[in-house]
């Protein structure tokens, strides 16, 4: 009887002993082992995101020649626009090295667009952080802001040699000084805490007095610039609601934040140039 419960007691006895060895381990050795493990798995992960866009291609390979054209169309109709879009953008790049030089102003800092792919999002925290197809390859940096054509999606946390993890703006770890469109006033924007596959939310402190928002005629959240992070003007929400603080001094609120974060396939590192990329290393 007793080898029999020392048998059934084993188990226990050996995660016991694992995680007592664990905790003495040193945090050096542990972030080591845990880079490891990542740079192991990540292979695995990237391949599995390239048989997942074959599959994609060949079930678009077999739509009609209809949806083929119709798609073609929209796409004829979409560069169009695009391309008028890039020809106001370019005459405004003019006009702001024109005042520059009249001004003796240094030069912005700029960024370099890196487009990549999702890897995966990670389902222990769906609204907290995806990995990207890309890494130190392709000169991506800890801090490079991510945005896809919907506005923010957040913020490089790790960088592995081909994959990097993502803080989604979503989570509470991230921070944005903000504003509302057509107000310059800085208003400090947070991500909350997300239920798994809920609707995305985050919130506002330090939101003007003379600001009113309800659900039903919400305020579009944006970038203001400050910080040297984010580019100004990128939209991170709309604010659905606010109430004075307990100091009376200003408001707080929510924000409901895009759903497309759910499904992002694809989005854009935003690698800086110049200064601030020295800043940044």
């Amino acid at each position: 009887m007793p080898n029999q419960r020392f048998d059934q007691a084993k188990p226990f006895v050996t995660l016991a002993l694992v995680l007592a060895a664990w905790l003495v381990v040193p945090v050096a050795v542990k972030r080591f082992l845990r880079a490891s493990f990542f740079e192991l798995q990540a292979p695995v992960e990237v391949v599995a995101s390239h048989v997942r866009d074959l599959q994609d291609f060949w079930s678009l390979k077999a739509r009609s020649n209809n949806e083929l054209i119709e798609a073609g169309r929209d796409l004829a109709r979409l560069n169009a626009a695009y391309e008028i879009r890039l020809q106001k953008d370019a005459s405004l790049r003019d006009e702001i090295d024109r005042l520059n030089g009249l001004l003796k102003l240094p030069a912005p800092d700029g960024y370099r667009a890196e487009p990549t792919r999702v890897v995966r999002r990670d389902f222990s925290g769906w609204w907290q952080q995806l990995i990207i197809r890309k890494g130190r390859d392709y000169g991506i940096i800890e801090g490079s802001p991510v945005i896809y054509v919907g506005g923010v999606v957040g913020r490089v946390r790790e960088v592995h040699a081909y994959t990097s993890v993502v803080d989604l703006i979503s989570s509470p770890g991230v921070r944005i000084a903000a504003s509302l469109e057509g107000d310059t006033r800085p208003i400090s924007y947070q991500g909350g805490l997300n239920p798994t596959l809920a609707p995305a939310r985050g919130t506002v402190e330090y939101v003007p007095v003379d600001i009113f928002v309800t659900p039903a005629a919400p305020r579009r959240l944006v970038t203001s610039g400050l910080g040297g992070v984010f580019p100004a003007n990128l939209t991170i929400g709309y604010i659905t609601r606010v109430e004075p603080s307990t100091d009376g001094l200003f408001k707080s609120g929510d924000v409901q934040l895009e759903p497309a974060l759910s499904a992002l396939t694809e989005v854009t590192v935003l690698i800086p140039q110049g200064p601030a990329a020295a800043a940044g290393k």
